[in-house]
C-alpha cells in the first residue's frame, strides 16, 4: 500500500510538473508571437514611412499620397497598441501617433511639404524597442 502511494504521489508530481512546463512555454511562445507581431507591424510603419517620404516628395502632384500614408502609419500603429501591454512599446506607439497627428496638421493647415523627421524618428525608435 505505501508502495502503491508512493507511485501515485510521484504519478501526480509528475503530471503537475507536465502542467507546469506546458504552461510556461505556452507563456513564452505568446511573448514571442508577440514580439513577432510588434516587428512586423513595425516593419510595416518602416514601410509606411518611407511611403509617407515619397508622398512629401511627390506633394505637388498627388497631395492624397500623404493622406494615404499617414491613414497606413495608424492603422498600423493601431496594431500594435491592440497587440501590446509593453511599457515601451505603448510610449513608442503613443510617440508615433503624436508624430503623425502633427504632420496631419501642417497639411490641413495648408503645409504641402511638412517636416516629417519626428515620425522619422518616432518609427526608428518604435524599431528599436520591438525588435526582440
Amino acid at each position: 500500500m505505501a508502495g502503491s502511494r508512493r507511485r501515485r504521489t510521484a504519478a501526480i508530481a509528475a503530471t503537475l510538473a507536465a502542467v507546469a512546463l506546458t504552461a510556461g512555454l505556452t507563456t513564452g511562445c505568446d511573448a514571442v508571437d508577440k514580439a513577432l507581431d510588434c516587428v512586423q507591424t513595425a516593419d510595416a510603419i518602416a514601410d509606411s514611412v518611407t511611403d509617407l517620404q515619397q508622398a512629401v516628395d511627390g506633394a505637388a502632384n498627388d497631395p492624397t499620397q500623404l493622406e494615404e500614408s499617414l491613414d497606413s502609419i495608424e492603422k498600423n500603429l493601431g496594431e500594435i497598441g491592440d497587440k501590446t501591454d509593453n511599457a515601451d512599446v505603448g510610449k513608442a506607439v503613443d510617440d508615433l501617433q503624436q508624430a503623425v497627428d502633427n504632420v496631419r496638421a501642417s497639411v490641413e493647415n495648408g503645409d504641402a511639404t511638412p517636416d516629417i523627421t519626428p515620425v522619422t524618428d518616432a518609427a526608428g525608435e518604435l524599431t528599436k524597442v520591438c525588435t526582440p
